[in-house]
């Protein structure tokens, strides 16, 4: 799938991932096979797998193939591939924009912006969904008719841990539970992208963005989503958790009058397109 950097140069990203689900998703007996392989024992199964020895020598060849900078990491040596997997950035190398009125990306990933209505639906290349499906609430959905909703899609070599997005007074975690539909746009219009996957959210009480909802959505095989607090007191940038082995999605929600998304953003989307952003990037600012 192609996307936009910040600079609106279009990238063709064609991979290897594409291909294959784009097979299986084809016809019944590729359909069928994945549903065995996002069934929760054999999910459970493969992270296992990826916390053993064994899974490190699958390392190397995807540090080649995907042109990992492994010198912007803390860890060199892995005792497994989620470790490597869930590898950290040194310090300095994701610059948290300091502006305290701007927000930032949670994330490495490719993003999406969409206004949010009351009884419309979301199309993420071609999957819908409403806000009251995403968070099985129709009372909080309400709370957010009129503000965004922004998308953030890691894929496989992206860095998979997240931060928060300002100063906040962070409630408890909601986990809903689900089974392990890929959230890849290669089988988007075969299978709900949200409904059947596990996600986590919780609601921050912001200093500069009003009420946010941040969510983490996992995906195929991808067992864990770590995030390492309950209600606490956080700060812009801090990190809030890791994804373990897998593609995920980190999405926002921003009440009305809340926010100024960055317009590159809204004619990417518009376009069909993502943007590419990194995690501490500038991606709107706050209205007063």
């Amino acid at each position: 799938m192609d996307y936009k950097d910040r600079e609106g140069r279009i990238i063709k990203e064609n991979n290897s991932q594409d291909q294959l689900l784009s097979v299986l998703y084809s016809n019944l007996a590729g359909r069928l096979f994945l549903r065995v392989l996002a069934t929760p024992i054999v999910s459970k199964a493969a992270g296992e797998v990826m916390n053993c020895w064994v899974s490190t020598f699958l390392i190397d060849g995807f540090v080649k193939k995907h042109h990992i900078p492994m010198q912007d990491f803390e860890r060199k040596k892995y005792c497994s591939y989620n470790q490597f997997f869930t590898r950290r950035l040194k310090n300095g190398k994701r610059m948290i924009t300091d502006e305290p009125t701007r927000l930032i990306a949670p994330c490495d990933g490719r993003c999406s912006v969409y206004p949010i209505n009351l009884h419309s639906v979301f199309s993420i290349k071609g999957t819908s969904y409403s806000v009251a499906s995403l968070l099985r609430n129709k009372k909080l959905a309400k709370e957010y008719v009129g503000g965004y909703c922004v998308i953030f899609r890691l894929t496989v070599e992206d860095y998979h841990r997240y931060c928060y997005i300002d100063n906040a007074i962070k409630g408890k975690n909601y986990r809903i539970h689900g089974k392990f539909y890929t959230v890849h746009p290669a089988v988007l219009g075969k299978e709900d992208i949200y409904k059947e996957n596990t996600r986590e959210y919780c609601i921050l009480k912001t200093k500069n963005f009003g009420k946010v909802i941040q969510m983490e959505v996992g995906a195929l095989l991808v067992g864990k989503i770590r995030n390492y607090h309950r209600e606490a007191i956080v700060q812009k940038g801090q990190e809030k958790g890791r994804f373990e082995y897998g593609g995920s999605t980190v999405v926002l929600l921003f009440q009305r009058d809340q926010i100024a998304l960055d317009q590159d953003l809204f004619f990417n989307t518009k376009d069909g397109y993502e943007t590419k952003v990194h995690m501490g990037e500038g991606i709107g600012t706050a209205l007063f």
